[in-house]
């Protein structure tokens, strides 16, 4: 089954509860939290105390997603704050491993990230280790930007090393993605597919945001088992 998880980044932050619950009522399975840290990428965004209003505000499994330089000082204030899935980004760990075992202990599930230029053979080490694998289809740290195609390259390499070494692991898809490319995404061995604007800036709203991009992903307005 395929999940949507929309990105807060592009919610409006003054009416949070409203939005949170909007897209749960719409279907969708996962709130993904952008946190920039504007050294790793140039903005700066959310911390742990939005991760704990978010967990106050919905059951919905929530994603952290670390796009900062030194994450590991960070990680326990997100596991405490409920993220359920803690994401970091290759390049910004030297000791990958290290970093994964820290979020488990954190009590969240390990994910890790890469940028655009960054090949998918790079993960194939920490790929038994992890579950999730986040492909980044825009350069990081800011939203709106344009889908980059070649990511779904980067997608089915992803998807063949997880299928030759028979391991389940979910492949993220964040950056660009809307309902004219969701489908594109999952045929390339996507699972996951972040969307902020247009889950947040729709016509009509996160709710129809949500339910045109549920709609495109095949699953109309059919709510995921999680």
């Amino acid at each position: 089954m395929s999940l949507l998880a929309p990105s807060i980044l592009a919610a409006d932050l003054a009416h949070l509860g409203e939005e949170l619950a909007a897209c749960e009522e719409a279907g969708a399975d996962r709130i993904h939290i952008d946190v920039m840290d504007n050294h790793f990428v140039p903005n700066l965004t959310m911390g742990p105390d939005l991760v704990a209003a978010c967990r106050r505000s919905t059951p919905l499994f929530l994603e952290a997603h670390l796009m900062v330089e030194r994450p590991d000082g960070l990680i326990s204030r997100f596991g405490s704050a409920g993220a359920d899935l803690i994401t970091v980004h290759a390049e910004a760990c030297p000791q990958l491993q290290g970093t994964v075992d820290l979020i488990r202990s954190a009590g969240a599930s390990p994910g890790v990230g890469i940028n655009p230029a960054t090949p998918p053979a790079s993960l194939a080490d920490i790929l038994p280790e992890i579950s999730l694998a986040l492909v980044m289809s825009v350069e990081p740290g800011f939203g709106g930007q344009p889908f980059i195609s070649s990511t779904l390259d980067k997608i089915r390499g992803l998807r063949l090393l997880l299928n030759q070494r028979g391991l389940d692991c979910d492949i993220e898809v964040d950056g660009g993605v809307t309902p004219d490319n969701a489908a594109d995404c999952l045929q390339a061995g996507a699972t996951v597919l972040v969307a902020g604007t247009s889950v947040f800036k729709a016509e009509g709203g996160a709710r129809a945001g949500v339910g045109c991009l549920l709609q495109a992903m095949g699953r109309g307005r059919a709510r995921a088992e999680r």
